[in-house]
C-alpha cells in the first residue's frame, strides 16, 4: 500500500449508503483467541476466530456487508454508544452495568474462567483460597477484572491486551492470571513457561452476548433471529473447535527477534507507512494552524490573543490521549459528525502539535530586529508584505531545529492513534504480538523502527540547519 493510497483514505467518504449498499460494522478486540484474532493467511493479514464467524452469519442472514473493526477492548462501548459501530461481538458480558448502557442479545455461549500462572507456580496456586493478598493481571474493561475484585486482598494490574497480561506474568510483575478457559489454553500451548493452576473460581461461569446501541430493537430482533438458528444446529462450539485448530496450525513460538521482523516485516512496512504519513500530515497542518494561532497571540487586538491563549494552554495543558477521544467519540456522539479513525488521528496530531508550534513561532518572531520592521515600513511596504516577505521567512529559519524536533515527537506520539484502531506501526507491533503470541519482541522491533526513523529526520534536519546556516554566511 503506498503513501499516495493511503492519502486518499483520509478523504471523507462521498458515496451514500443507497449506492453502497447495507454495511453492518462489528466492533471486537482481536487479541482473544480462539473468538477474535489475527491471522497471515495466504500472506494477507485477516481477522478470524469463533465471534466472526458469528459475525459473517448476521450479516449474511441481513443481507449486508460485513465490516470489523479492532477496538481495544475497554473502547468499545464507546464506540458503540457514538454510533461508529453497530455493535459488539467480543466475548463480552451482559453485566447490569453494561445494561444501563446498552442492550445485549440473548447469550449464544456459556464461558469458564480460569487461573494462569507460571510453570513453576502451579501448585502454589493450586486453590482459590491461595489466591488471596496476591497480585493477579487482568485485562482492563473484563469480566475477568470484575472476578478478580471480589478476590480477598487480591492486588489488580489491569493492562489493555491479553499479550501485555502475559508479558506482565511472564516478568514476574504479577503472580497469576484470571482468563477466559479456551484463551489461556491458546497461551499455555504456545508459552512452555506458563499454566493453568487447578484453582477454582467460585460462580466464574459467565454468558457471552452481543451488544447494541440502546434502543436498537430492530437490529436485536435480527441478532436474536440469527443466535436462534445456530443454537439449534449447535453451530457457536463447533465454530470456537474450528477457531482453536485454526489458531494453533502451525503456530509456534518464533526462535529469534529477527524471525520475527523478517516473517511479518509487510506489517511494520504498512505501519510505518501510516506513522510517516500521519506524522507529516499532522507536522504539516499543525505548521499552517500553530503560525496562524502565532500571529493571533501576538495581535494589537485584546479578543484575539485571549482567544489564541485560550487555544494555546487547553491543547498544551491536556493530554494528548483525551483529546484523540474527544475528537472521535465525544464529537460524534455529541454533533453527529463522525469522522474515520485516519482522520481523527490526523486532526488530533495537527491541532497538538500546532499549540506547541504557535509558541515556537511567536519566539521566533519576536526573535527578529525590529528595526528590519522599521526598515521596511519606510520603504513603503504594508505590515503583511512586512510579515510575509521579512519577518516570518527569518523567524521560521531561526526555529527550524524547534520545529524539526516537533517532527520527531509527533512520529514517536503518533503511536497513540493505535487506541482507536489507525492500523500505524504501534497497532502492527500489536498484531504481531497476537499473531506470534510472543509479547516482547514485536514491540523491540517496533522501537528500532521509531529510533531509526527519527535518527534518520533528525540527520535530515541537521543537513538542512547547515546548509542554511552557510548560506546567511555568504
Amino acid at each position: 500500500m503506498s503513501i499516495l493510497m493511503l492519502f486518499f483514505m483520509i478523504l471523507p467518504t462521498m458515496a451514500s449508503a443507497e449506492g453502497s449498499g447495507k454495511t453492518i460494522v462489528v466492533g471486537l478486540s482481536a487479541d482473544f483467541a480462539p473468538y477474535e484474532f489475527h491471522k497471515n493467511i495466504d500472506g494477507q493479514d485477516q481477522i478470524v476466530g469463533s465471534d466472526v464467524e458469528i459475525a459473517k452469519r448476521i450479516a449474511a442472514d441481513m443481507g449486508a456487508q460485513l465490516q470489523i473493526q479492532d477496538i481495544p477492548f475497554d473502547s468499545l462501548l464507546p464506540a458503540l454508544s457514538s454510533g461508529r459501530i453497530d455493535m459488539i461481538i467480543s466475548g463480552m458480558t451482559p453485566t447490569e452495568d453494561r445494561r444501563k448502557n446498552v442492550d445485549f442479545s440473548e447469550s449464544y455461549y456459556i464461558s469458564r474462567q480460569v487461573i494462569m500462572t507460571r510453570a513453576e507456580d502451579k501448585d502454589k496456586y493450586a486453590s482459590f483460597d491461595s489466591l488471596k493478598g496476591i497480585t493477579i493481571g487482568v485485562q482492563k474493561g473484563s469480566i475477568q477484572e470484575g472476578i478478580a475484585k471480589d478476590i480477598e486482598g487480591a492486588k489488580l494490574t489491569s493492562v489493555d491486551k491479553i499479550s501485555d497480561v502475559v508479558l506482565q506474568l511472564q516478568s514476574k510483575r504479577v503472580d497469576a492470571a484470571v482468563m477466559e478457559g479456551p484463551v489461556a489454553e491458546g497461551q499455555v500451548a504456545n508459552h512452555s513457561d506458563l499454566a493453568i493452576t487447578a484453582a477454582q473460581i467460585p460462580n466464574s461461569d459467565t454468558e457471552m452476548a452481543i451488544a447494541v446501541k440502546k434502543g436498537n430493537t430492530e437490529l436485536l430482533a435480527q441478532i436474536n433471529g440469527t443466535l436462534a438458528d445456530l443454537k439449534k444446529t449447535d453451530a457457536v462450539p463447533k465454530f470456537i473447535q474450528e477457531a482453536t485448530a485454526l489458531n494453533s496450525d502451525e503456530q509456534t513460538e518464533p526462535n529469534s527477534i529477527f524471525s520475527i521482523f523478517w516473517d511479518y516485516r509487510h506489517y511494520y512496512a504498512t505501519g510505518v507507512q501510516y506513522t510517516l504519513l500521519l506524522s507529516a500530515l499532522g507536522v504539516l497542518f499543525g505548521f499552517v494552524i500553530g503560525l496562524i494561532v502565532a500571529l493571533l497571540r501576538l495581535s494589537n487586538l485584546n479578543v484575539l490573543r485571549w482567544i489564541a491563549m485560550t487555544y494555546i494552554e487547553i491543547l498544551r495543558g491536556t493530554p494528548m490521549l483525551v483529546q484523540l477521544l474527544i475528537i472521535h467519540y465525544g464529537i460524534a456522539q455529541t454533533f453527529h459528525i463522525e469522522f474515520s479513525v485516519l482522520q481523527s488521528g490526523i486532526i488530533t496530531l495537527s491541532i497538538n502539535s500546532s499549540a506547541y508550534l504557535a509558541e515556537i513561532f511567536r519566539a521566533g518572531i519576536q526573535g527578529v530586529d525590529r528595526g528590519q520592521t522599521e526598515a521596511a515600513r519606510s520603504l513603503g511596504m504594508s505590515y503583511g508584505m512586512t510579515l510575509r516577505h521579512i519577518i516570518i521567512p527569518q523567524a521560521i529559519k531561526s526555529v527550524l531545529p524547534a520545529i524539526g524536533n516537533e517532527f520527531v515527537v509527533i512520529i514517536k506520539e503518533s503511536s497513540i492513534v493505535s487506541f482507536i484502531g489507525v492500523a500505524d506501526l504501534m497497532f502492527q507491533a500489536q498484531a504481531v504480538r497476537s499473531i506470534t503470541y510472543s509479547a516482547l519482541y514485536p514491540l523491540l522491533i517496533a522501537a528500532a523502527i521509531y529510533f531509526v526513523m527519527t535518527f534518520v529526520l533528525s540527520k535530515l534536519l541537521g543537513m538542512v540547519e547547515r546548509r542554511w546556516s552557510v548560506s546567511d554566511k555568504r
